[in-house]
C-alpha cells in the first residue's frame, strides 16, 4: 500500500513569521541534548565541569552544528548554486545541512571549548558523542516533513509518493489533483523509500539506544567517539544503497557510488582507528555531584 507524502512543512504562522517544522526538529535535537548532557554531568562523566560550564560546551556545539552543517552542504553539494546565489548560505530554514560538515563544526567547537577550560578533547568528544544521535533523527523527521532527500523507486506495490520527485505533468498538479490521482492508484508506480525514516530509525533510536548503553559505564578515551563515528559511517554508507543521491552531484563511481557514501569511510575507518587506540588509553572515572 503506498502513501502520498502531504505534510505541511510549516509548523506555526505567527503572523508574516512562519515557523518550521524543519527548525522545530533541530531545536527538539538541542533540548534533548541539554536535557540528557545535564544528566550526565550529574553523574560526573565528565569530572570539574559543572552545568554551568556544559552550558557553555552546548553552545559552541550548537554553533558549531549550525554554521558548519550549513557550511558543509554549500561546499560538498551546492556549491554551483552558491556561486549564483550566495544568499542561499543563510536560508536553514529551506533545508540543506550536511551532517558530515556539522560534525567538523562541532569538532571545532569542543575544541575551543577544550582549549579554554584546559579539558582532553576527546574526554570532551566522549562525552558529547551520546547526545547527538537523538538530534540526528529528530533531523531526519525534519526531512520527512519537508518531503526531501527521499529514497529510490521500491519497484512495488508499496512506499511513499512524494509530490516533490513528480515527473511532469504530475509535478505541477494541485495536491487535490494529486489526491485523486492516488485513490485511484494512478501514482503507484512513482512509490518510493521512506530513506528519512530509515535514517531515523538508525541514526537516532538505534544509535542513541547503542551509544547510551555502552556510555553507561566508563570507557576508555577514544571508545565512545570511536563507536559514533563507526555506527554513523556504517548506517550511512547502508541506507544510501536506496536513497536517491544528490540530483546535481549523481553516482561519483561505478553506478552506485554517492557523495554521501565517499564522504562516510573515512568516518568508519576514524571510528575503527579510535575504537583501536582506546585499547591503551587511560580511562576517566566519573565524579558524581553532590545534591
Amino acid at each position: 500500500m503506498t502513501y502520498l507524502h502531504d505534510i505541511d512543512p510549516i509548523a506555526l504562522h505567527l503572523g508574516p513569521v512562519q515557523v518550521h517544522w524543519y527548525g522545530v526538529m533541530y531545536m527538539l535535537g538541542f533540548i534533548a541534548a541539554w536535557m540528557l548532557g545535564r544528566r550526565r554531568i550529574r553523574a560526573g562523566r565528565l569530572p570539574g565541569i559543572d552545568e554551568q560550564a556544559f552550558g557553555d560546551l552546548l553552545f559552541y556545539a550548537m554553533l558549531g552544528v549550525v554554521l558548519g552543517g550549513r557550511i558543509g552542504y554549500i561546499l560538498f553539494y551546492a556549491f554551483g548554486d552558491f556561486l549564483k546565489n550566495p544568499l542561499m548560505l543563510v536560508r536553514i530554514w529551506e533545508g540543506g545541512m550536511s551532517f558530515h560538515g556539522g560534525l567538523l563544526g562541532v569538532m571545532a567547537g569542543v575544541w575551543f571549548w577544550c582549549r579554554r577550560r584546559r579539558v582532553h578533547f576527546m574526554d570532551a568528544m566522549d562525552f558529547v558523542a551520546p547526545l547527538v544521535p537523538l538530534g540526528l533523527g529528530f533531523g531526519r523527521i525534519g526531512n520527512w516533513i519537508g518531503g526531501e532527500l527521499w529514497g529510490k523507486p521500491t519497484g512495488g506495490s508499496w512506499g511513499v509518493i512524494f509530490p516533490r520527485s513528480l515527473p511532469d505533468p504530475y509535478l505541477h498538479m494541485p495536491m487535490q489533483q494529486l489526491r485523486e490521482l492516488h485513490a485511484k492508484g494512478a501514482l503507484d508506480v512513482f512509490a518510493r523509500h521512506p530513506s528519512q525514516l530509515y535514517q531515523a530509525m538508525l541514526e537516532g533510536v538505534v544509535m542513541a539506544s547503542v551509544l547510551w548503553w555502552y556510555s553507561s559505564r566508563p570507557r576508555p578515551r577514544y571508545a565512545v567517539g570511536g563507536m559514533f563515528a563507526l555506527l554513523y559511517g556504517l548506517f550511512r554508507f547502508l541506507v544510501e544503497f536506496v536513497r536517491m543521491p544528490d540530483e546535481q552531484i549523481g553516482y561519483i563511481a561505478w553506478g552506485w557510488l554517492t557523495e554521501g557514501q565517499l564522504l562516510s569511510v573515512p568516518l568508519i575507518v576514524l571510528g575503527v582507528f579510535w575504537l583501536w587506540l582506546s585499547r591503551r588509553q587511560p580511562t576517566l572515572q566519573p565524579a558524581p555531584q553532590a545534591s
